[in-house]
């Protein structure tokens, strides 16, 4: 009979406290487990090496609010751009993609966040060498919509299905006249876009209540072009025309936002691609525009991994760490449990000696029990930890809108196990070398 053997038998003969020891390692292994997933499938979402663009442009303001708000939708714009503005990003000879992204509206039904863009955005890659798997047509009307597939899920929508949307907001309450038709649906890319409506940017624009007058669009576009007259000029000169139009009671731009000049028109974001053999460009480009405009870009990359480097790291570590401290607490049951039931064993080693076992059989039995007791905990912990992530995967994507791959391994579980067996090693030791001492005339006589 090997040592293994023995060491399960005495085991058995102990199950209430070898259970409850083996579960306190089994709960705080499962507790790690989870949270190494969930932090795995945030650490997943929020550096996707990156978006597929190197540059965010935007109003002046947060870098991390201007990322949250174009990639990720977790937060409002800081404000808009004026529309000329992306037809001078798209000239530049620097950029290789410039694509607008307009934001301001969410859908009627849960609330999905509504983005106003070009069929570029599509044929773009979302992440490095990850394209768009979309089932059905381009977006070719005025009210067309490509839906992600958590919207088409949660509502059941698609292909055909119609909606209205809500102006600013779920809690405006202004519902838009305006009826929009699903034409495609995305496949999951586990990213922001699966909880995304998108419409056509000149559908966008011809949404009533989406125009501003034209005296504001007039001082936002001098504040904007302060230190560029000439590219002033230019856009005043086209709202000459309408407020030529205006005086004359035959230009209404809030029911004909699609037929406005490009100067009453504004943005949330552009999504900036350079040449990537040249990275040199896009620190040029996020140089330049700190001076002579009012607005700003991001490198997406660097952003958010400050974010999960100064933050969510941090919390990850905490939560680890704190997992690691328990499941240590564990072991500590575990060495008390074995080591409160030498006494009572005290003559069923002896019995093991008289009968010709040696030393360090019995001192090999009790690591093995020990070890027993750590590993299986920890195994039956691990599958848990990973069972609870697979039945819970389907509520957190609805929730979060992450996807959660159950099975993903992280470094960390690596470790896990080695650190179990001298985790076992550590409580078994006194308790075997006092099995190891045990002197057999006494425990025969005990």
């Amino acid at each position: 009979m090997n040592l293994l053997t023995i060491a399960w038998k005495s085991i058995r003969q102990r199950r209430l406290a070898s259970s409850l020891t083996a579960l306190s390692i089994g709960l705080g292994v499962m507790l790690m487990v989870l949270v190494l997933v969930i932090f795995g499938a945030v650490d997943s979402a929020f550096n996707q090496t990156s978006v597929g663009y190197d540059l965010i442009v935007g109003p002046k303001g947060s870098d991390l609010q201007l990322v949250l708000s174009a990639v990720y939708r977790m937060q409002p714009p800081i404000e808009n751009l004026p529309y000329l503005f992306l037809e001078q990003m798209q000239k530049d000879p620097r950029v290789v993609s410039a694509v607008p992204l307009a934001f301001g509206d969410v859908t009627k039904e849960g609330s999905f966040p509504i983005v106003g863009t070009t069929t570029e955005y599509f044929e773009n890659e979302y992440m490095p060498r990850r394209k768009f798997r979309i089932r059905g047509k381009r977006i070719n009307g005025l009210f067309d919509t490509i839906i992600g597939s958590e919207v088409a899920r949660e509502n059941g929508w698609d292909q055909g299905s119609q909606f209205t949307i809500v102006h600013g907001g779920a809690d405006s309450g202004h519902v838009h006249d305006e009826k929009f038709t699903v034409v495609a649906v995305l496949a999951p890319t586990g990213t922001a876009n699966d909880r995304t409506v998108f419409l056509n940017l000149d559908g966008f624009y011809a949404i009533a209540g989406h125009g501003k007058p034209v005296n504001e669009i007039e001082k936002r576009l001098s504040d904007f072009y302060a230190a560029d007259p000439e590219q002033l000029a230019m856009a005043l000169k086209q709202l000459e025309g309408v407020k030529a139009e205006e005086a004359a009671g035959s230009h209404d731009h809030h029911d004909h936002a699609h037929a406005t000049p490009d100067a009453m028109k504004e943005i949330s974001a552009i999504l900036i691609k350079t040449d990537p053999d040249k990275p040199y460009l896009g620190v040029s480009l996020m140089s330049d525009l700190q001076t002579g405009y009012q607005a700003m870009a991001a490198n997406p990359v660097r952003t958010i991994q400050r974010l999960m480097n100064g933050l969510i790291g941090n919390i990850q570590k905490a939560l680890v760490a704190l997992t690691a401290i328990i499941i240590l607490v564990s072991g500590v049951g575990i060495f008390v449990s074995i080591y409160n039931s030498m006494s009572d064993r005290r003559r069923e080693i002896g019995i093991m000696r008289a009968l010709g076992a040696q030393r360090m059989h019995v001192f090999g039995i009790i690591l093995a029990e020990s070890a027993l007791l750590c590993i299986g905990g920890g195994l039956i912990g691990w599958l848990t930890g990973h069972g609870i992530a697979v039945i819970a995967s389907p509520w957190i994507v609805t929730q979060t809108g992450l996807l959660i791959n159950p099975w993903a391994l992280n470094a960390w579980e690596a470790v896990l196990f080695p650190v179990l067996v001298g985790l076992a090693v550590l409580v078994g030791f006194l308790p075997a070398m006092t099995a190891y001492r045990t002197n057999v005339a006494d425990a025969l006589s005990s």
